[in-house]
């Protein structure tokens, strides 16, 4: 089935209704969303037309690339729910607060939360950036993403979102993990040699870091998931039981069978927001990032290496 075919409706089920968000996700933007999938965002066609390829593997360089992705992504969110309106939630900044201003009526640790979740998609951005040979953020992939409307107004919208997104990248990231051990063994049908972007073949070494990498960002998105869990007040918001926070005995790959290629993908799975549609309004990459500083709290570490 060509993407094409893929309605936004499906899609969208992909990465919220499968952990039962829908219910009470208070965003109508979601259910008008629902149209056939059309032009994709700039940089993106060929990324497309790999999706709908289920019949092959992913390489290193698409895993790199659908990671860059999804961490640009996870850049632009994080911003924009810093600066909107759901930053007042009395659980986050609270009324007339803001990111770096938070009032005696809100939570110092909520907020803390977001803005170091900020600087480390940052980080793994760059990371991803460098193994691509890419030089500036500027010619990422996708420069445009796309959300439902009303997403960062407040707390009740902006939760499921951020839930289903971080469920996504544990997803995505533990998928990577696996994919990176089978090409190490040759596995089929990951036989075939993995090049880097200048064209040279990695050493069973160097994919064996690029697994352990991957696994690190995976607990730190593990880590988003638990903390983003905690912001609303137990046991339940909006219909969906939070306490407890850490909910799960085992990280889950959410059925993802690749990062990049084929409708089981993470890529599949992140679509939506990266193609615009009835119900959905535009946040640029480039304006969250270049904006990033004024309110984002550093992060500290290095890649295991």
């Amino acid at each position: 089935m060509a993407l094409e075919d893929v309605t936004k409706t499906e899609l969208y089920s992909k990465i919220v209704d499968r952990r039962s968000f829908v219910t009470g996700i208070g965003i109508a933007g979601i259910g008008a969303a629902a149209v056939g999938l059309a032009g994709c965002g700039s940089g993106y066609s060929s990324m497309t037309s790999a999706m709908a390829q289920s019949a092959s593997a992913d390489t290193a360089q698409n895993i790199f690339t659908a990671a860059l992705i999804a961490e640009d992504l996870a850049v632009t969110m994080y911003y924009n729910a810093l600066i909107g309106g759901v930053i007042q939630d009395p659980n986050l900044a609270g009324s007339g607060g803001t990111a770096t201003s938070v009032t005696a009526s809100g939570s110092v640790a909520n907020v803390g939360y977001l803005r170091g979740a900020l600087s480390e998609e940052i980080s793994h951005a760059a990371l991803l950036r460098s193994v691509l040979n890419i030089s500036a953020s500027t010619s990422d992939p996708v420069q445009t993403f796309y959300f439902p409307t009303g997403t960062f107004d407040n707390l009740t919208n902006f939760f499921p979102v951020l839930i289903a997104l971080e469920t996504a990248f544990v997803a995505a990231y533990m998928t990577a993990v696996q994919e990176f051990s089978l090409m190490i063994g040759n596995v089929s049908p990951y036989s075939s040699s993995q090049m880097s972007a200048s064209g040279q073949a990695y050493t069973a070494t160097q994919l064996a870091s690029f697994a352990k990498i991957s696994a690190a960002i995976l607990g730190v998105e593990a880590e988003h998931r638990t903390l983003a869990r905690a912001i609303p007040p137990p046991p339940t918001f909006n219909g969906v039981s939070v306490l407890p926070s850490d909910n799960v005995c085992y990280e889950s790959t959410d059925s993802l069978q690749s990062v990049y290629t084929g409708m089981s993908s993470a890529a599949a799975a992140l679509q939506p927001f990266l193609t615009q549609g009835s119900g959905t309004t535009a946040f640029s990459f480039q304006t969250a990032l270049s904006k990033a500083a004024g309110v984002q709290m550093a992060c500290t570490g290095m890649p295991p290496m």
